[in-house]
């Protein structure tokens, strides 16, 4: 279950910045006026991490691993098919039961709009790189009690 990570740096006035965290996920938000202005969704964590990213007025990316693969989101989707039958949507389905309900509807849109215009899953670079804001110290892995800031 994702577990929001308290003490995030507030880099912009105008909105929000929230991180949640679960083994496989990390959920980098950006909210203006309440709303979903942004998203980075990392997964596979470790040597084969991957993200989608999305922002209002510019859209998707997709960052790492390699182009073709099956293992991007929405890759494994058909015509047709539930959203749910990609095992990395319906997994984050799963650890996204805890989120505010209206972040979790605007992500789920979100995912099911990219899944279903680009489910071949292009990347644009073959090696993810987090943002400073999004790593923990020395790449130790979070304090369990999930309200550390990370540096």
């Amino acid at each position: 279950m994702l577990k929001e990570i308290l003490g995030v740096l507030q880099d912009d006035p105008s909105s929000r910045r929230r991180w949640f965290h679960e083994d496989y996920f990390d959920l980098f938000v950006r909210e203006t006026g309440g709303e979903l202005s942004a998203f980075e969704l990392c997964y596979g964590i470790g040597s084969d991490e991957r993200a989608l990213a999305w922002i209002r007025g510019q859209g998707y990316f997709h960052d790492g691993g390699i182009s073709g693969s099956e293992d991007f989101i929405g890759a494994r989707l058909t015509p047709g098919d539930a959203l749910a039958a990609d095992p990395i949507i319906a997994r984050f389905e799963r650890a996204a039961g805890g989120l505010p309900d209206a972040l979790r509807l605007a992500l789920e849109t979100r995912l099911r709009e990219y899944a279903l215009q680009n489910a071949e899953g292009a990347a644009r670079r073959t090696r993810f790189r987090r943002a400073d804001w999004q790593r923990t110290d020395g790449g130790e892995k979070l304090r369990e009690d999930r309200g550390s800031t990370p540096s």
